[in-house]
């Protein structure tokens, strides 16, 4: 136990060393974390992964999250929505659950049936986005599936000015993952997809379970996030 612990902490010693490149005091960019800090990741999940060592690739990723993203400040992108028009995330004056999909990557049962009721119940207080990395005419059919209290929205390597999206997002933590963002566009929390890994497959309700509690730990943090800033504000 004593060696295996041992070899944890040298590759997190290893790839979070660019933490002490950083002040406390500094601010620093979600796209900025991720270049410094992805291929040193992406080599340390690959073995594990390699390895069949499922355990262990997903300790790395929430590693990942917890000492390098967490904190930092989500680049302003704009995204093309569904519906027509843009999507600002700057000029979004609420916390932000941003999931990412892809029209090829089949969603759980009773996955999008979760999303859209937490939608309904927490609208008010969160923004949710669903981003989709496809074209729009391939993803028209999935998206109309959203309800109308989520905006969904579309990115493409093929679309003027979308490479730095698909670079620091698709191309390093993959999909479907989820991004969870305070109203100043702090990094709260990323989830990676909560369907289960193998061959047994969810039903409806197994589905729509996992969804929705996956969502709701993510959307309580930022919830409680909120209170804490307005608690402090009204103390000021």
């Amino acid at each position: 136990m004593g060696n295996i612990m041992k070899h944890i902490l040298l590759i997190l010693a290893l790839y979070l060393l660019p933490l002490s490149l950083y002040s406390q005091g500094d601010s620093i960019y979600f796209s900025d974390a991720i270049r410094i800090n992805f291929k040193k990741y992406k080599d340390a999940s690959s073995r594990a992964y390699r390895k069949g060592d499922i355990e262990k690739g997903k300790f790395l990723f929430d590693s990942l999250v917890e000492h390098r993203l967490e904190g930092t400040t989500f680049d302003d992108y704009t995204f093309k929505k569904f519906r027509g028009g843009k999507l600002e995330l700057a000029e979004v004056d609420k916390p932000i659950i941003l999931i990412t999909y892809a029209a090829w990557c089949v969603p759980a049962p009773g996955e999008i049936p979760a999303i859209n009721k937490l939608a309904q119940q927490y609208g008010k207080d969160v923004k949710f986005v669903v981003l989709f990395w496809n074209r729009r005419e391939n993803m028209k059919k999935t998206a109309r599936k959203f309800g109308s209290r989520i905006t969904v929205c579309y990115a493409h390597e093929s679309y003027k000015n979308d490479a730095p999206i698909i670079a620091s997002m698709k191309h390093t933590l993959g999909f479907p993952t989820s991004f969870y963002l305070d109203e100043n566009l702090k990094v709260v929390d990323i989830r990676r997809d909560s369907k289960p890994v193998g061959p047994k497959k969810s039903n409806y309700k197994e589905g729509y379970a996992l969804n929705y509690n996956s969502v709701v730990d993510g959307l309580g943090q930022l919830l409680i996030n909120r209170q804490l800033a307005k608690e402090r504000l009204a103390g000021n």
